[in-house]
This record gives structure tokens, sequence and C-alpha cells, in this order.
């Protein structure tokens, strides 16, 4: 896009763009030549163990096995390094209908931005919760979140005020002192952090949302 800054990934002539692509095993073939896999060979040689073979890939790509499992869905998207979601689904596509097969009618009515909101438990994205239970785990799930960034935050904080702390202090460093806000920053993330622990142990959440770790 002019004035962006940035330029669209380039893909060689007649390759896929995986993130449009319109079957998992188009999906899988475009990211397997995007990444550099001359063949399906060369890719089931980069996942561990036999979950996932040379002659399986060759019928996922061509659409003859659909039904992965799902450590062969976890195994071909780390060998990709890429999310499991664009395998699943064309996210570039956002407002297309989901083309999976074999999904009930609830599924498979959802447009790709829906789904993507769904599998990845977001409270701000496109799908809707339809159960007060179901509408309480996805907020539940994003206050861990938050509280998980909160805390990288906050030792990121630390580490920069202790190196504050030791570093010498000349006068016009002492007038820049002034102007530091990590101190204040610090408070509001043990707050906000304080604020997700009790909220998150109130409902249950075992040691990694409840407490510090």
């Amino acid at each position: 896009m002019r004035g962006s800054g940035q330029s669209a990934p380039r893909y060689p002539v007649g390759m896929a763009d995986f993130r449009t692509a319109t079957t998992v095993g188009a999906r899988i073939a475009a990211l397997r030549k995007a990444r550099g896999f001359a063949s399906t060979k060369a890719l089931a040689e980069a996942i561990p163990g036999d979950s996932v073979t040379e002659s399986i890939l060759q019928n996922i790509e061509a659409n003859r096995k659909n039904d992965l499992a799902v450590a062969q869905l976890l195994n071909i998207a780390a060998a990709l390094r890429v999310s499991p979601l664009f395998i699943l689904a064309p996210l570039g596509s956002p407002h297309e209908h989901l083309d999976l097969p074999n999904i009930t009618p609830a599924v498979a009515e959802m447009s790709v931005a829906e789904f993507d909101a769904w599998v990845s438990g977001l409270t701000s994205g496109v799908y809707r919760a339809t159960t007060a239970d179901e509408l309480n785990e996805r907020n539940q799930l994003e206050a861990l979140r938050e509280l998980l960034a909160e805390r990288r935050l906050l030792r990121r904080l630390q580490a920069t005020s202790d190196l504050n702390a030791e570093a010498p202090t000349p006068e016009s460093a002492t007038h820049a002192a002034e102007w530091d806000t990590t101190p204040l920053r610090i408070e509001e993330a043990q707050r906000r952090i304080r604020q997700l622990e009790i909220y998150l142990g109130s409902a249950g959440w075992g040691a990694d949302g409840a407490s510090g770790t």
C-alpha cells in the first residue's frame, strides 16, 4: 500500500497466497512453498516422529485427506512456523464463510473473522458468546492474558528502575529523573495485577492465574 512505509509480501509468480487459499490442503501447500520447502518430502522430514509422512502431506495437499488429527495440525503448523489458524481458515478473507469439511452448521455458518475470534477466545472480536458461562470463560481468559502481559511489563519496569538506581546521578540526570514516570507505571501495573489476581482467584483459576509466577 502506498504511503504505509511497508510493502505487501511478494509471492513468486504462480504461487498462491496462503492467507486466501480456499482449502486446508491449498493453504498448507502455499505455506510450504512460501517457507522454502520444495517438496512434501522436505516438509515431512522437518517434522519429528511419524505422525506426518510424505504420503500424508501429499494426500492433504491434494484434498484427499480432510480429517487431520490435532497432533498432525500442530506439528505441520510448528514446522511451517505459523499459527494453526492460518491453516484452518483463510484469514486474509475475513468475511468469507469457512471452507472446512465435516463441521456442524453452527461452525460452518461462521465467517472467518468470527471463527478466528471464537478459537482465539477473544471477547472483542466479531464472535459473540451464546451463554453466560461461555461469556464468563472468555472474560476470564482475556483477564489471564492481560495478567501475564502486566507481569511482563512489571518485570521490564522494575529492571529499568533498578538500572536507574544504580546509575550515577549528575545534575542533568537529576533533573531528568523528575520526569521519570517509571515509579508511577510500576504502581499502576502492581495495582492492575492485584485486581486481575483477585478476579481470577474468585473464578477458581489456579496458581498461574491467581498468584505471581
